[in-house]
């Protein structure tokens, strides 16, 4: 993230992975396979909506990939927008695997250092999630909206913006809100369904809620 200090009004960009599938209940990797989400994903994508309930958004976004349109419309936001470069990393050969059987051919691999074959390198995916964090600190919407009713007549104190998305991706996207490389996306876990906010200490990004 490059803007200045003073270039953008410190939204809040609040995050939601999409609700479990049946690959990431299994922990595949699942790229630009596009799952429907299980009975489970969708008690999910229910719930974070719960959470986000009351909370007033400028806009909401969310990925292409019909597991993230789902869980956004199950969580109360039928009209999202729809950013076609938030979708999750292409893993390429390394799709529907799972990272421990990738291991026991190279107990040293990791994703975040090793890559994927034929697939999205990091800084790719990095390249796009500042793509994301771009859209968020220049384009503030004029008309809030929520997922449970009208927005009140009172001035927002404060710009939310709503992005549901993917678990490597988010990750990613969050390292860069902090100005970090792309590489520390692996210290910020991220279950199915959970709900997240990056924000502000003062005018430095700060991470202000996780795995809510």
């Amino acid at each position: 993230m490059t803007e200045a200090a003073d270039a953008h009004d410190f939204p809040k960009l609040w995050l939601v992975r999409h609700g479990e599938t049946e690959w990431s209940k299994n922990h595949r990797y699942t790229g630009l396979t596009d799952l429907e989400l299980t009975d489970n994903g969708v008690q999910q994508a229910v719930a974070a909506g719960r959470k986000l309930s009351g909370i007033i958004f400028s806009s909401v976004l969310t990925s292409p990939l019909k597991r993230a349109q789902r869980t956004a419309e199950l969580a109360g936001f039928p009209d999202a927008e729809v950013v076609p470069y938030a979708h999750e990393w292409d893993y390429g050969d390394y799709e529907g695997q799972r990272s421990v059987d990738i291991r026991k051919k190279d107990p040293s691999y990791l994703i975040w250092t090793h890559g994927v074959v034929r697939g999205e390198t990091l800084q790719q995916v990095s390249d796009r999630a500042d793509h994301v964090i771009a859209k968020v600190l220049d384009t503030p919407d004029a008309a809030p909206f929520s997922g449970s009713g009208p927005a009140p007549a009172a001035p927002l104190t404060q710009r939310n913006v709503l992005l549901v998305a993917h678990g490597h991706f988010l990750r990613v996207l969050a390292a860069r809100w902090l100005q970090l490389e792309p590489i520390e996306g692996r210290r910020f876990v991220l279950e199915t369904a959970a709900v997240c906010n990056l924000g502000w200490d003062k005018k430095t990004p700060a991470v202000t809620g996780w795995n809510i």
